[in-house]
C-alpha cells in the first residue's frame, strides 16, 4: 500500500472540510496544522443563526455579476480561512500551516488559481500563521510563505482579485 505524504494527506482532510461548505459559487475547506496536530477547520457558511446561500437559493455577489475577488463584503459568507482562524488561539496558530483547499459549488472542480482573498490574507498574516499550501489537483498543490504577502503587499497598489 502507497502512503499518503503529509501534505496531500492535511489537504484530503481540508477536501472533507469543504464538503460542509453553503457557497453556490465555490466551496472551500481549511485547516490549521501545527506542530503535527490539527489546530482548526473552517469552512465557507453563513454566521451562525443566518441562513445560508444554499437554503435562500441565492447568491448576491452572482446575482450582480461580481468578478471573483471583488467586493467580499457584499457576501453573507464567514471564508473558510477566517472560521478556521476564529476557532483557534493565537498561540497555536504561530508558526502553522494553513492547508486550502477549493472547488467550484456547480462543477466540482478545484479552483484554478486558488489563493485566500486579501481580506483573509490580512488574517493570516496576523495569526501568525507562516505558511499556506494550497491544492491545485489532486496531488499537485503550491506552496506560500506568509512572509511573501507581507514583503509584496498588493493593497499598495489596489490590486483587485487574485
Amino acid at each position: 500500500m502507497k502512503r499518503t505524504d503529509k501534505k496531500n494527506y492535511y489537504l484530503d482532510i481540508a477536501e472533507t472540510v469543504l464538503e460542509r461548505g453553503t457557497c453556490l459559487r465555490r466551496n472551500f475547506g481549511a485547516i490549521i496544522v501545527n506542530n503535527d496536530q490539527i489546530v482548526s477547520t473552517g469552512y465557507v457558511g453563513a454566521p451562525r443563526g443566518r441562513k445560508n446561500c444554499i437554503d435562500m437559493g441565492v447568491c448576491v455577489r452572482e446575482q450582480n455579476n461580481i468578478p471573483r475577488g471583488e467586493r467580499y463584503e457584499l457576501c453573507r459568507s464567514v471564508h473558510a480561512e477566517a472560521n478556521a482562524i476564529i476557532h483557534a488561539s493565537r498561540e497555536a496558530m504561530l508558526g502553522a500551516t494553513l492547508y486550502l483547499v477549493g472547488k467550484d459549488a456547480k462543477t466540482g472542480e478545484y479552483v484554478e488559481n486558488a489563493c485566500a482573498c486579501s481580506m483573509c490574507k490580512r488574517m493570516i498574516i496576523n495569526a501568525g500563521i507562516k505558511k499556506v499550501i494550497i491544492r491545485n489537483s489532486k496531488d499537485k498543490f503550491t506552496a506560500i510563505y506568509v512572509d511573501e504577502w507581507v514583503q509584496n503587499d498588493e493593497s499598495l497598489d489596489a490590486v483587485l482579485g487574485y
